[in-house]
């Protein structure tokens, strides 16, 4: 018999939206707003509803958002987190329910071994994307505006990083990302990222930098 298909785990990266609210004309005012920044951020990006911060008995309309989402360039896919109703009521609408991320780790407690890693020693060009899956991703040039670096694990630029990149993939907050030169469009860990619609800021353009996540889970850049 002819093998038909073959099914195999992969862990593929999936923007979480973590929506706060579910007034659709503010969702879509903060999404067109992004759009604006970065024309070509959103395309065909598969993401799930994260709904931990929604009151349990709040009643998300899915086929709404599904097509509001749609129109900004957003594939929903599945759903992270929000009480069995409303993870069943996503099931009925079609979508997947995701495991909730793992609990934060101890800032202090190290890595019980070191993460392999996956080396780029050429330029990344605009419009190329590259994963790092269960890895670092070590970057030995330039990383072109248009460019996407994607890792489980840390990321290491060691040259102008002008594109995006996004650690910890698979919601490891602990992940850092260190870059030669910051000059980036988009930088993420473990699903909080930040953008420089307003430009990079003096201190740290074109420098040395190390980005992690403090315990508020916001974004850092600091010097090194």
């Amino acid at each position: 018999m002819t093998q038909a298909f073959k099914l195999k785990v992969a862990n593929l990266p999936v923007w979480v939206l973590h929506v706060q609210t579910l007034q659709a004309t503010l969702i879509a005012r903060q999404l067109q707003t992004h759009l604006q920044q970065t024309p070509d951020f959103f395309s065909n990006t598969p993401v799930a509803l994260g709904l931990s911060a929604l009151n349990p008995e709040a009643q998300p309309d899915f086929a709404a958002l599904l097509q509001l989402l749609s129109q900004h360039g957003l594939r929903l896919v599945g759903v992270q987190g929000g009480s069995p109703t409303q993870q069943a009521a996503a099931v009925a609408a079609g979508l997947a329910v995701f495991a909730d991320a793992p609990a934060n780790r101890s800032a202090a407690a190290p890595s019980s071994a070191p993460s392999p890693a996956l080396v780029i020693d050429k330029p990344v060009r605009a419009g190329q994307k590259i994963y790092a899956e269960n890895a670092d991703l070590v970057v030995l040039a330039i990383v072109n505006a248009g460019a996407e670096l994607i890792a489980d694990g840390d990321i290491h630029v060691y040259g102008p990083l002008r594109g995006r990149a996004m650690a910890g993939a698979r919601g490891n907050r602990q992940a850092r990302i260190f870059v030669q030169g910051m000059e980036a469009e988009l930088l993420s860990i473990a699903g909080c990222f930040q953008m420089f619609e307003d430009g990079i800021p003096a201190d740290v353009r074109g420098k040395p930098v190390q980005i992690y996540l403090n315990p508020a889970e916001e974004l850092v850049i600091e010097r090194w």
